[in-house]
């Protein structure tokens, strides 16, 4: 039992110093740019760019075949940090951010046919096959995905009402310096 034992720790060890080894050597160099880009996208994950995900969303934008205007839910603050960081000017006048919204399914109208859920990347939605399904609107992210895919229009799209624990201030506009006449 002990010899075992002592054979299945040494064949471990030695497994694991030779994966460790090559996992040193054999480490395949990624593009800097590409992770502080990824660092500056909020990582939601939501497609809401046409890419998969954020990952694939900063390795684009290094490669330069993706606008800086590409995050929806980063708004112009996440457009303007990437164009900073990829030593670009990014127009922003025609730019507009979206309002921040969540998903909400019409219990009446929901079939059940799990349409919504297989699109839903953050588990915001819960339920059965042919049951009825829900939202859980603290992990919906508005990405819309639900309300694209669903056949019986049982899902809507709600502004989040400003209240205290979501409000912020504005961000003060710069003065120009007056000129003496």
């Amino acid at each position: 039992m002990l010899l075992a034992v002592g054979s299945l720790a040494v064949i471990g060890a030695t497994l694991g110093s030779v994966l460790g080894i090559a996992a040193r050597y054999l480490a395949v160099e990624s593009d800097p740019l590409e992770k502080d880009l990824q660092e500056l996208l909020p990582g939601s994950q939501c497609g809401q760019c046409g890419y998969v995900g954020c990952g694939q969303a900063a390795v684009a934008l290094a490669k330069g075949e993706a606008p800086v205007t590409l995050c929806i839910p980063g708004g112009k603050a996440v457009a303007e940090k990437l164009a900073k960081r990829l030593g670009m000017a990014a127009d922003l006048s025609g730019h507009k951010d979206a309002e921040p919204v969540y998903a909400v399914i019409d219990e009446s109208k929901c079939i059940g046919c799990l349409r919504c859920l297989n699109e839903c990347s953050t588990d915001a939605i819960i339920g059965a096959p042919k049951q009825i399904h829900t939202v859980l609107v603290d992990n919906c992210h508005g990405c819309s995905k639900c309300y694209n895919t669903c056949p019986t229009l049982a899902v809507s799209m709600n502004k989040i009402n400003v209240n205290l624990n979501d409000w912020h201030w504005q961000k003060p506009k710069l003065r120009t310096k007056r000129t003496k006449h």
